[in-house]
């Protein structure tokens, strides 16, 4: 099966102001545009208010790991079109949006609440995503609490 949006013609801009305002429209503020040394938006990151007060949130777009699926999409005869880096993150920020479209439907079903959905992305005081800190090992498995912004919030 190809890659999910493999055929968009979307621009990569359009795409963010739909991510964005899906997030605004679900109380998001202060959201910002992380850039790689090429002026390539890689990650988009945004502040909202939860129970435990605000938290900040990033998105990231792994448009290597696009570019490298869709080359060997490619060569495997799942899609028939020459992929270029372009493409890759045209694709990228398209899943990131249906995704994010996703989670916010289940949010507003009230069976889940944002932290839920978000937590893998939530930052900690270092600018650690939870997950990044889980996988460099400063977060065990096992424990019960993450810090944020100074504070330990019990998970």
């Amino acid at each position: 099966m190809a890659l999910l949006n493999y055929t968009t013609t979307i621009g990569v801009h359009k795409t963010l102001g739909e991510i964005q305002q899906k997030l605004v429209d679900h109380g998001a503020r202060k959201l910002m545009f992380d850039y790689d040394d090429k002026a390539r938006i890689e990650s988009i990151s945004f502040m909202v208010m939860t129970p435990e007060g605000e938290r900040g949130v990033r998105l990231p777009a792994n448009i290597p790991a696009i570019y490298e699926v869709l080359k060997q999409q490619k060569r495997a005869g799942k899609i028939k079109t020459n992929p270029d880096y372009a493409q890759a993150e045209r694709v990228a920020w398209r899943i990131i949006k249906d995704w994010v479209e996703a989670q916010m439907a289940i949010i507003e079903t009230q069976m889940v609440q944002f932290e839920e959905v978000f937590l893998p992305y939530m930052l900690n005081h270092r600018g650690q995503t939870f997950f990044e800190a889980y996988k460099l090992k400063q977060l065990d498995a096992g424990e019960s609490q993450m810090e944020i912004k100074g504070e330990v919030i019990d998970l």
